[in-house]
């Protein structure tokens, strides 16, 4: 006999997975879930401001704290990548790197991926990330660079934004320019000039740790800092479901409704890969609407009973 779809097959286990796998679980309900290997969570050295934690708590600990718990209810994590979703009546199937998968339902919390400075070497940002000394998450982590000296690796709306959100923790912000020049409307000058932010032309590169600082150099010569930030945007890993047939915004981010329904009926999405606040307590509060909804939507199809 072929073996009997899954109730939610979840593809990403990074906090938004994690938490519809306990919430899941705790309904009854079955579970395949799927990850890659890649949460951006993972890469977190120490959070400060998610609750329950008042000294901070790193994001592999966090993680593991999350399977821990997923697992006293049941669910596992098989690591594999997937190649596609696809429709199969009320169903779908997963494909994986080694098989498919039949699930009722599906649930995307792949997440996103963080665009990195052009020439900046695995080695260096590893080390100036788990230092502090780069950081991608101002929301999360602006508080830490109280009064230090800042710079921000971007431009256009994109970077004046950061910098300006960044001013609100430091008067010494630096907007550095990804290439050669600064890509500014009127607009966005006079609102650096009147924040009184500081900027450099590139291109920028040669990326260095000197002793607790992050060194830069720009055409303006190096610049070394407390902590820079990319604002160089990031990747939304939805190809997936794009590929499904899912409606997603003109950057790929998926567009769901107050349910965390995507167009697809039965195609839930929750985090990161969702238009939305990247912040690990907004991705566990969509996961928890997710499943919620998920355990009703089974319940119509076919009562459920213990």
């Amino acid at each position: 006999m072929p073996e009997a779809p899954a109730d939610c097959i979840i593809i990403g286990a990074g906090p938004a997975g994690l938490t519809a796998a306990i919430y899941l679980a705790r309904f009854h309900l079955s579970i395949r879930m799927f990850d890659c290997g890649s949460s951006r969570a993972a890469l977190i050295p120490r959070t400060h401001n998610h609750a329950g934690f008042p000294g901070g708590i790193a994001g592999t600990e966090l993680l593991a704290r999350m399977h821990d718990q997923a697992a006293m209810y049941g669910a596992t994590c098989e690591a594999t990548s997937i190649t596609a979703i696809e429709r199969d009546g009320e169903d779908f199937v997963v494909h994986t790197a080694t098989g498919a998968t039949r699930g009722r339902t599906v649930l995307l919390a792949t997440g996103v991926v963080n665009h990195r400075p052009r020439g900046l070497t695995n080695a260096v940002h590893d080390e100036a990330l788990r230092r502090g000394l780069l950081r991608y998450c101002p929301i999360c982590d602006g508080y830490e660079v109280t009064d230090a000296r800042v710079g921000v690796i971007g431009t256009s709306d994109h970077g004046m934004r950061e910098a300006l959100f960044l001013r609100g923790f430091t008067a010494d912000v630096t907007l550095i320019a990804p290439d050669s020049d600064h890509d500014l409307d009127d607009t966005c000058l006079a609102a650096l000039d009147a924040a009184g932010i500081e900027r450099v032309d590139g291109p920028c590169g040669d990326y260095r740790i000197n002793g607790d600082r992050f060194v830069v150099r720009t055409a303006a010569g190096d610049r070394s800092f407390d902590s820079v930030y990319p604002a160089l945007g990031s990747h939304i890993r939805s190809e997936l479901a794009v590929a499904a047939g899912a409606a997603a915004t003109a950057d790929g981010c998926l567009e769901v409704d107050d349910h965390q329904r995507t167009s697809i009926p039965g195609l839930f999405a929750a985090g990161d890969v969702v238009k939305g606040l990247d912040q690990i307590s907004h991705a566990m509060g969509e996961a928890g609407v997710a499943a919620t909804t998920i355990r009703n939507l089974l319940s119509e199809r076919h009562p459920l009973r213990r």
